[in-house]
């Protein structure tokens, strides 16, 4: 009569055969191309994107229409070193971080 732990571990393993090993460099292929893979498209275009507005960020000049993270638009009004003043509305000014802008609008875009 067959017992039930015969039915679930294999006589080889349970003997303790020898296990052929494979070659080591094929088991780690998978992951090489893992890595490649979410190098490709996670990576590489974040850091596409954060060098996009880094440079936005020094083109940036008094004149620019901006929209910020929030949604606000407005005319940027001074630059600073790390902020920027925003002119929302007639004699309303806010000041911003210079990372809250979100992108440069082209100009005239405001009025319309």
């Amino acid at each position: 009569m067959i017992s039930i732990s015969e039915l679930f571990i294999s006589n080889a393993h349970a003997e303790g055969a020898a296990v052929p090993q494979s070659g080591g460099f094929m088991e780690f292929l998978p992951l090489v191309a893992l890595l490649g893979v979410f190098y490709f498209l996670i990576l590489r275009p974040q850091q596409k994107r954060a060098k996009e507005h880094k440079t936005l960020m020094e083109a940036l000049q008094k004149g620019d229409e901006v929209a910020t993270v929030g949604g606000i638009l407005g005319k940027v009004t001074k630059v600073n070193e790390d902020s920027a003043a925003i002119e929302i509305a007639d004699n309303v000014v806010i000041q911003v971080q210079k990372a809250a802008i979100q992108n440069v609008l082209p100009k005239g875009t405001i009025k319309s």
